[in-house]
């Protein structure tokens, strides 16, 4: 498998702390919160790496700081050898903003409403210099509309539509890699089978690499290639789906299935996810996941345990076994 984006003990730490004279009268320290702690991943050409877990687990974060729209505390991400936050190559940081795209959570807040489809879609190419003719047209066919939707403006479309016409903008640089920043969120079921059908049929027909962000378990079951489940910023299992899903071998990852809603589940007594999920201003020392646990013991609650593969799995938890 050849690897095209390889993100390294990847790290983002942000000030929440009140304005300084608020601190000065009050005493009060500098706040931060760590969204993103340590995140090791690959992930292959043509391959598409689920990331799941709950709110405020750090998902979009890590995918704004994939596409470059936060920069990093620390750690790394390089998408194809080059990475963005260190390149200073003005020519190879265009070809790599042009290779990597990013899909919206919310249809009806990611198009300017003052702007014609059409000149949605054409901007990324207009704004490099490139000949934009015909591509919006092109483009809208490519996510079932008409070519004839582009003179329209994004108040007159469904939200199903207007998430076709953010994955035609995506699409019209030509990229190889697409972040999509859980896509169906603000749509109907009916709808949403219809937006993963499209993003499924044309991985295959252009050859996509996908990082698809979500907390639907059941979306991403059929969707991926991998599988990584972050609890509040920590990454704690990645497997295949059929690994993940017949052998979980985290608390939190078997706690989330649990409380995923199944076809089959009519009158099933599941057990309902215990405790909240604790201050990220303040976290619980060793394992995150520790005042949660029904394993946990005090080693779980004096050292964090390191992400180690098992079973055809990588797994953070001294009792995965």
């Amino acid at each position: 498998m050849t690897v095209l984006v390889r993100i390294s003990n990847l790290t983002r730490v942000f000030d929440v702390s009140k304005p300084w004279l608020n601190r000065v009268i009050e005493r009060l320290p500098r706040a931060t919160l760590t969204a993103v702690r340590g995140v090791d991943l690959e992930i292959g050409e043509r391959e598409v790496y689920a990331l799941v877990g709950e709110s405020g687990s750090g998902k979009s974060t890590i995918g704004k700081m994939v596409v470059g729209l936060l920069p990093p505390s620390g750690g790394s991400v390089e998408i194809d050898g080059v990475d963005p936050a260190r390149e200073t190559d003005r020519e190879a940081l265009g070809r790599l903003r042009a290779d990597v795209q990013m899909i919206f959570q919310d249809p009806y807040a990611s198009l300017n409403p003052r702007w014609k489809v059409r000149d949605i879609i054409n901007e990324p190419v207009a704004a490099r210099g490139g000949d934009a003719s015909g591509l919006a047209g092109r483009l809208l066919e490519k996510v079932g509309l008409d070519a004839e939707d582009g003179e329209k403006f994004p108040h007159e479309f469904s939200g199903g539509q207007r998430q076709r016409i953010g994955i035609a903008r995506a699409l019209a640089s030509g990229p190889r890699f697409i972040v999509c920043d859980e896509p169906t969120s603000a749509l109907d079921v009916s709808v949403q089978a219809q937006v993963l059908n499209l993003m499924s049929d044309l991985k295959d027909d252009l050859g996509l690499t996908l990082l698809f962000i979500s907390h639907d378990l059941t979306i991403v079951r059929h969707m991926a290639d991998k599988i990584g489940v972050l609890y509040l910023g920590h990454l704690v299992e990645e497997a295949p789906p059929d690994e993940l899903f017949g052998d979980p071998k985290h608390p939190y990852t078997r706690m989330l299935l649990a409380a995923a809603p199944r076809i089959d589940g009519f009158g099933r007594e599941a057990e309902p996810p215990k405790g909240e999920i604790p201050d990220p201003i303040n976290p619980p020392p060793g394992c995150a996941f520790n005042p949660r646990c029904a394993l946990a013991d005090e080693v779980c609650r004096a050292r964090h345990p390191e992400l180690r593969s098992l079973r055809g799995a990588r797994v953070a938890c001294h009792f995965a076994e």
